[in-house]
């Protein structure tokens, strides 16, 4: 049975609405040569807009950074001006695709049926989801926090076999550490964390939870990502803000296997 030894770190960054396609392109460029060090030891993955996928995919051809969109459609072609479609992120190089992030359920009335929706498609599409579940800071007084967060499960991965559920990454990201400068601690990320894994045991089996690798999101930066990346059931990060600086993102990627 798996181990953590044999997860390997995945540390992703959500680079939201931010940089043009040029913009883009040069951060690429300039954390592919700070990140060759981490070779095969940590999975590092860029999630810029729409616009700039193309030309970030051609900066990380032949390394060992993965590209990943931010979103997409739920079917794989059709009448639905604006969106963009998993098997249109496949043929631009995509690996991974970030859904059900808590700005796309707060924002844009995403449902847990329509992450699962999206989930498939993007299996479907030969891509592997980053599945976001997290609970806002109501629900987190209100003690609720492992019901939402286990109700964001069951929705989001519904349908899905083992060999599925073990392939796709989950990202813990309450919502009220996002953007807000504030993080949960090292005992809070961990204690969700261990919640989701044993969910999963259930849901999939203990082979499957010892597999399934499961990040943290919400205000990390390189000086807390040590000691949260250090936890456990940690296997990795979802960055927003400190994606965006090369510096500090590299430092994040790091602390993954200091």
């Amino acid at each position: 049975m798996p181990t953590r030894k044999d997860r390997r770190p995945v540390v992703a960054g959500n680079w939201k609405m931010h940089k043009t396609a040029a913009e883009a392109q040069a951060l690429a460029r300039e954390l592919r040569n700070a990140l060759g060090v981490v070779r095969d030891q940590v999975e590092v993955v860029l999630a810029p807009p729409f616009t700039a996928l193309y030309p970030v995919g051609k900066a990380l051809e032949d390394s060992n950074l993965y590209l990943a969109a931010q979103n997409c459609h739920a079917e794989a072609q059709g009448a639905f001006t604006g969106e963009v479609s998993a098997p249109m992120l496949k043929d631009v190089g995509c690996r991974y695709v970030i859904l059900g992030h808590s700005e796309r359920r707060q924002l844009f009335g995403e449902t847990d049926e329509g992450v699962n929706r999206k989930v498939k498609a993007v299996f479907a599409a030969g891509l592997l989801p980053i599945v976001c579940v997290g609970e806002t800071l109501q629900e987190r007084e209100g003690g609720r926090t492992l019901e939402v967060v286990s109700r964001q499960l069951a929705g989001g991965l519904a349908g899905l076999d083992a060999a599925a559920a073990a392939r796709a990454v989950i990202a813990y990201e309450p919502v009220w550490a996002i953007g807000t400068g504030k993080t949960a601690t090292s005992a809070q990320a961990q204690e969700v964390h261990a919640h989701i894994r044993g969910w999963v045991a259930q849901a999939f089996g203990k082979e499957v939870a010892a597999a399934v690798r499961i990040q943290y999101g919400g205000s990390v930066k390189p000086d807390n990502a040590a000691e949260l990346l250090g936890q456990p059931d940690v296997d990795g990060a979802l960055v927003g803000g400190a994606s965006l600086k090369a510096a500090d993102f590299a430092a994040i990627v790091k602390a993954a296997f200091a």
